[in-house]
């Protein structure tokens, strides 16, 4: 009974870290924009969007100027 409680315990704890580690692989990879106002709201805009199309170059080169000064 404890060893099956224990396989059971370590498959959740595996598939748990598996779905940590596979969220942050698959978030660094999609770029977006998030945009915050004076009232303390925020918007995002991901890739694709006509928003971000327009944004994203302009970001992009912002940091890049950013990690040039260092």
């Amino acid at each position: 009974m404890k060893r099956r409680a224990l396989g059971v315990f370590g498959f959740v704890t595996g598939l748990a870290a598996g779905s940590v580690l596979y969220r942050r692989t698959v978030a660094r990879r999609r770029e977006r924009v998030d945009v915050y106002y004076d009232d303390g709201s925020m918007i995002s805009y991901d890739d694709g969007s006509a928003e971000a199309a327009s944004m994203l170059p302009i970001a992009r080169d912002a940091l890049a100027a950013g990690r040039a000064r260092r």
